[in-house]
């Protein structure tokens, strides 16, 4: 054996145990933290009816009926707002127009506490939120949690906006599969290189509801605090189809998300600045498994739930649109497709995302999957003007980064962050 044979395997073994140590440290600790906490009975003080500014403070702007006339009447922009950031759905896009919005606004988040989720996969608690007091007034809450109805009502204020989003779930499926498969054991034993195929081909035979299945079966009905392994023809199915339709005043899709932006500026008075917004966190195209219809088809009944969910909500998205009116969501999506275009040109270093090794600042690294660095990002222009450089930074800025910014201590996912730089290497 060569020097720099014995070398190689030296660093390898030096490398296993290392891993192996640190794997075993961090995944129990990790597990301490991740075990649901005990929750004291809080006592029950009603939060104010809004926790929106005083009028003068928030400046009011015509409203227009959906001919495009004027009412005669102004509407003010709505603030309290609760958004259910489902998975795999373009949320963190949708979360840094939130957060440039709360900022423009003086808004109180009421943010998770050393993570940037409230304890997800447990149902949330109002005892999560940082620094939480009962009675608290909160305007915004928008990280990922298991939805929890009563527990949310008690955190904000009764004139809050319910809004969420969902995705094709054949799309999302695949997605959660490649970013989430590894933190799944039962993935481990399927064969072969390309795992999700073989998934598909007999998902019965290796699914098990054990440690992060639920990441891999109706994933969208298990965000909204259901019951992701419920068969199709429950009646627990439809009824929290119905809890999600009466709780949730706009749905929004990812495969038409800037025309969900336009119908969330008309519900809750926006305006067309508030919208703007660059694709985050989108894996490049090499990554991306492209289904074939029967791979497709057998996603689909595999998510058989979810997909009842979307299907529902699609329908009721396009009456929404009808009622908007098509000529006038149009013209609305060319002008915000035009605003984004001009603002990319204004701060975007090439005029689009690049790879994660190319990206020049660390502060714009967005997090990345256990195994890989298949999420792209951006590099900020060098020269951008005075006018622009605020804005264009913090529409750049990846959902970890923006969290700290607005005060978060992130030490637990910073943690899990080290533990899978370390698997990467």
């Amino acid at each position: 054996m060569t020097v720099s044979q014995q070398r190689r395997q030296w660093r390898s073994m030096c490398k296993g145990l290392v891993l192996g140590t640190l794997l075993t440290s961090c995944m129990i600790l990790l597990y301490c933290l991740s075990t649901p906490q005990v929750h004291f009975s809080l006592p029950e003080v009603p939060v104010p009816y809004s926790c929106a500014h005083r009028p003068s403070q928030i400046h009011p702007k015509p409203a227009t009926n959906s001919s495009q006339q004027t009412i005669g009447q102004t509407c003010t922009p709505k603030v309290d707002i609760m958004f259910m950031k489902t998975h795999k759905t373009a949320s963190s896009t949708f979360l840094n127009i939130l957060f440039r919005f709360g900022e423009k606004h003086r808004l109180k988040f009421a943010f998770p506490d050393s993570r940037n989720d409230f304890f997800y996969p447990s149902l949330f608690q109002r005892s999560q939120v940082k620094d939480y007091r009962p009675g608290m007034c909160f305007n915004v809450i928008c990280n990922h949690m298991r939805f929890n109805a009563p527990e949310v009502a008690k955190l904000l204020p009764m004139d809050t906006s319910y809004i969420t989003i969902l995705r094709d779930p054949a799309e999302l499926f695949e997605s959660s599969f490649h970013y989430f498969g590894r933190l799944v054991p039962f993935t481990w034993k399927i064969p072969g290189d390309d795992k999700l195929t073989e998934f598909l081909r007999d998902p019965h035979y290796y699914f098990d509801a054990g440690f992060n299945s639920f990441y891999l079966k109706n994933l969208l009905f298990f965000d909204f605090g259901q019951d992701n392994t419920l068969e199709l023809d429950d009646p627990r199915v439809e009824e929290g189809m119905k809890f999600i339709s009466d709780r949730f005043q706009l749905v929004m899709l990812v495969e038409y998300f800037e025309e969900s932006l336009i119908l969330l500026k008309d519900a809750l008075c926006w305006e067309m600045d508030d919208l703007l917004f660059f694709k985050l966190n989108a894996r490049k195209g090499s990554t991306v498994s492209k289904l074939t219809p029967e791979l497709r088809a057998r996603a689909l009944e595999w998510n058989a739930i979810d997909w009842k969910l979307y299907q529902h909500f699609n329908k009721t998205f396009w009456r929404k649109v009808d009622m908007y009116g098509l000529k006038r969501m149009a013209e609305d999506v060319a002008e915000l497709r035009r605003r984004n275009e001009e603002m990319a040109s204004i701060c975007i270093e090439g005029g689009h995302a690049v790879e994660a090794g190319s990206i020049q600042e660390t502060a714009m690294q967005p997090w990345q999957p256990i195994g890989e660095k298949s999420i792209m990002g951006y590099n900020l222009k060098k020269n951008v003007d005075k006018a622009h450089r605020k804005l264009c930074r913090k529409m750049l800025t990846p959902e970890l980064q923006y969290l700290t910014e607005l005060g978060v201590n992130l030490w637990i996912t910073r943690l899990w962050g080290h533990v899978r730089d370390i698997i990467n290497w």
